[in-house]
């Protein structure tokens, strides 16, 4: 029995020199390297939006509709401003009538499917809105996907539309407000 337990204390002792000998000795298993990497992002220039011009319809007669279209010197003017080249949303709130300043009268306008135009090369002038400049003739409740900003950083945006006076259309100043919201997409 003596044998036995001998045997027993020598294998136990040999066992822990080896689990010694294990800690001691490299191993792929241990080995460890560390990296630093970085994380960087440029922020693009703020958008701003202003109206340079109001949509203006000038004086209307009683029971006669008049048209402003998108290329004329009185269509509506919105500038885009932002980092050039980059890809906008356009969204633009329109009205449906113009509210009397005096009477509590409301006068019909409307906007057709080609009563807007997009122009990105920053000339802020309706007037000179020809082929090969832009968006022209496009529908302002459905602006394209993909306008962009000009690379001068400006884009303008022109409206055009309709009033539609009634034929005892009380007499006086109308007026209604255009909402034009602006976003980059990310694109």
């Amino acid at each position: 029995m003596r044998n036995t337990l001998g045997r027993l204390g020598m294998a136990r002792t040999l066992a822990a020199v080896l689990i010694a000998a294990a800690w001691l000795l490299p191993s792929g298993a241990m080995s460890q390297d560390v990296a630093v990497g970085s994380a960087t992002a440029t922020v693009y220039a703020t958008l701003t939006v202003t109206s340079t011009a109001a949509l203006d319809f000038g004086n209307v007669y009683q029971g006669i509709a008049k048209t402003i279209a998108n290329n004329n010197a009185a269509a509506g003017v919105f500038r885009v401003s932002g980092q050039a080249s980059s890809v906008i949303s356009i969204y633009m709130q329109l009205p449906e009538y113009l509210q009397g300043g005096v009477s509590n009268d409301r006068m019909v306008i409307s906007f057709s499917t080609t009563d807007a135009s997009v122009d990105s090369t920053g000339a802020n002038a309706p007037t000179g809105m020809v082929a090969g400049r832009g968006w022209q003739n496009i529908n302002p409740h459905a602006f394209p996907a993909a306008a962009v900003i000009g690379s001068g950083g400006n884009t303008d945006i022109y409206l055009g539309g309709k009033v539609i006076p009634s034929v005892n259309q009380t007499a006086g100043a109308y007026s209604a407000d255009v909402v034009l919201t602006v976003a980059y997409t990310g694109s």
